[in-house]
């Protein structure tokens, strides 16, 4: 059977998880671990971590008038080993997102935009972090200074926003933020021809 809306049987508003209680375990400047002490919806006690993130991941998919992009390249610690990504950075919970995109895209590429598009909102593991990320199309673009972070050692790499998606589809690129926010880039730029 198909459908083309979801189901109205419940209540999306509806919590059915119940805290108990909460404590910090660790925390820095960018993350808070906490383990929370819950109900669980089928009733059942348990602990639940949660990594709540200190700041919004920021995502920007930098597209020139010739249908270019621009990927960062870096050696992730957290993965030991190397990953081709978005322009992307950690945005403060007080600052306007589009002005952390906007100082994200320069540092790490050098690139001015005087057209943004916010092209997305997404989750990026939901089941352990609250981490909430945003990614926006950067448009009509030119080159200033290239401001990397002193903990950065960033690659940069100019192609095609196709050849961008190629690399997808071959598990080439495969941070979360960089797969969703390309393949969105792609379709609304295509939902305007």
């Amino acid at each position: 059977m198909s459908h083309t809306s979801p189901p109205t049987d419940f209540d999306p508003q509806h919590n059915p998880w119940q805290t108990l209680g909460t404590e910090t375990k660790y925390q820095n400047p960018w993350i808070r671990v906490r383990e929370d002490q819950i109900i669980n919806p089928n009733g059942g006690s348990g602990v639940y971590g949660v990594v709540s993130m200190q700041n919004k991941a920021i995502g920007i998919v930098p597209v020139d008038a010739d249908g270019n992009t621009w990927l960062v390249g870096q050696y992730r610690y957290t993965l030991n080993e190397y990953s081709w990504e978005i322009p992307m950075g950690g945005g403060l919970l007080d600052v306007p997102i589009l002005e952390s995109a906007q100082r994200e895209l320069r540092e790490e590429t050098g690139l001015l935009a005087r057209t943004w598009t916010r092209i997305s909102r997404l989750h990026t593991s939901n089941s352990v972090t609250d981490e909430e990320g945003f990614v926006f199309l950067a448009e009509d673009l030119e080159q200033g200074e290239w401001e990397p972070e002193e903990s950065e050692d960033l690659r940069l790499w100019k192609l095609p926003l196709a050849q961008a998606i190629e690399l997808i589809m071959e598990d080439r690129i495969t941070d979360a933020i960089s797969v969703a926010g390309l393949l969105k880039a792609e379709r609304v730029l295509a939902s305007r021809n």
